[in-house]
């Protein structure tokens, strides 16, 4: 069954510098021959710190035992996955994933090139190069085996259970996201097993019933 939903929601060569490094040609061989460097034209001392010295500087001032600080990882709220609902039947669809400005984009002379409320659609202009396959916690085994390399794993929150996807990351050895409100709105995603891939400039939403379901339990025996 198809059906289409609206969202409304988102180096150059000159001649000069060829010519230097011809005629600079003899210099540059000798220093390779001598493994000695020189250096030509000005130079000024970094102004910047040093970005590494920051981190590790952040880095000790940090508590040793993070769980102490942010207690168990279970509870955080940056891990919670959106819900969805479960897949009553195999369905496609399609959506066609549309976005309204909420602010006017203007040209630095001020001139508004894209005013608040345009409303267009992304995949106009760019092109998803994976598929993503949103799954539950549950059936997440089914959802790895059906992946391509290239697809991007989503866990979505099957009521209060989200998953840990820093867990499960690790145990499968493959990178595991976490399923947004915001992309959830965006992708007009209401139930999982879902893959979606894009189809030129509309998005295939193909949804995934109880057989799935029953598969997993046949391969969890």
């Amino acid at each position: 069954m198809n059906s289409e939903t609206r969202n409304t929601a988102a180096l150059p060569c000159t001649a000069i510098a060829m010519a230097a490094i011809l005629a600079s040609g003899p210099a540059i061989a000798v220093a390779q021959a001598t493994g000695s460097s020189s250096t030509i034209g000005r130079t000024w001392p970094i102004a910047e710190p040093d970005a590494l010295a920051e981190i590790e500087a952040k880095v000790a001032g940090l508590p040793r035992d993070m769980r102490a600080a942010y207690g168990p990882r279970g509870n955080w709220t940056a891990l919670k996955a959106a819900s969805l609902g479960v897949a009553p039947a195999d369905r496609v669809r399609s959506v066609v994933p549309f976005h309204t400005l909420d602010f006017d984009i203007a040209l630095p002379d001020g001139k508004v090139l894209y005013p608040k409320g345009f409303t267009f659609n992304p995949l106009t202009y760019v092109r998803l190069p994976q598929r993503l396959v949103i799954v539950h916690p549950r059936d997440l085994a089914w959802g790895l085996r059906i992946a391509r390399p290239g697809d991007f794993v989503v866990l979505t929150a099957l009521g209060t259970d989200s998953g840990d996807a820093i867990e499960l990351s690790e145990k499968s050895g493959r990178a595991i996201f976490i399923l947004e409100e915001r992309m959830k709105e965006r992708l007009g995603l209401t139930v999982a097993p879902v893959v979606v891939a894009q189809s030129g400039t509309r998005l295939i939403l193909s949804e995934f019933g109880p057989q799935v379901r029953s598969a997993r339990k046949a391969a969890a025996r």
